[in-house]
């Protein structure tokens, strides 16, 4: 996929082309349907969310979207991650309100995903310290979403972060201690 094509659709959804997010979806939609996968693989057999529905989600929310200042291809991936963020800590609300009780079990960042009820825990008490994280460290709030919501490698993280892979990695190392210390503090 050429890289001048997303954004040169990107730049006239800004401009107001409606029809313009219609064109760009079949170009990324192998890449969003990875990231949705790469969740989906971390969760157990009893997800409640498929692979299909989430990208279909994320699709509306981009329909809804009236103000977004696309600035390119790279940009466009890191806002989806943080959509699929929302979505599933959404999902996992609506899972807990459900179920309601329970406290959070062992917590692995690397093991936290979402959607099953035995999850939702979980993914609300990671959305919750990733949301403190962003207030003290922005880069690695970002850093993980793109990694972990997003299913990006550290090469694509650097890119679209413009930053190097040295300092993604350091930084994902370090937010991924901070997140479990703080999930298992509030248990």
């Amino acid at each position: 996929m050429p890289t001048e094509d997303v954004t040169e659709l990107l730049k006239a959804w800004n401009d107001g082309d409606t029809s313009a997010l219609n064109r760009l979806m079949p170009l990324v939609e192998a890449e969003l349907r990875q990231m949705a996968r790469n969740q989906m693989r971390k969760e157990g057999q009893a997800h409640t969310l498929q692979t299909t529905a989430l990208v279909n989600e994320l699709y509306l929310k981009f329909v809804d979207q009236k103000r977004a200042n696309w600035q390119n291809r790279s940009h466009f991936f890191a806002i989806a991650a943080t959509i699929m963020r929302r979505i599933l800590v959404d999902h996992a609300r609506r899972q807990r309100r459900g179920k309601r009780g329970g406290g959070i079990d062992d917590f692995s960042l690397d093991q936290v995903v979402i959607l099953s009820p035995e999850k939702s825990d979980e993914l609300l008490a990671l959305d919750e310290a990733l949301s403190r994280l962003s207030q003290l460290d922005p880069l690695k709030s970002q850093i993980v979403e793109l990694r972990h919501f997003g299913g990006l490698s550290v090469a694509e993280t650097a890119e679209i972060l413009n930053i190097s892979e040295v300092t993604v990695s350091r930084h994902w190392t370090m937010a991924k201690s901070w997140l479990k210390c703080e999930v298992r503090g509030r248990q």
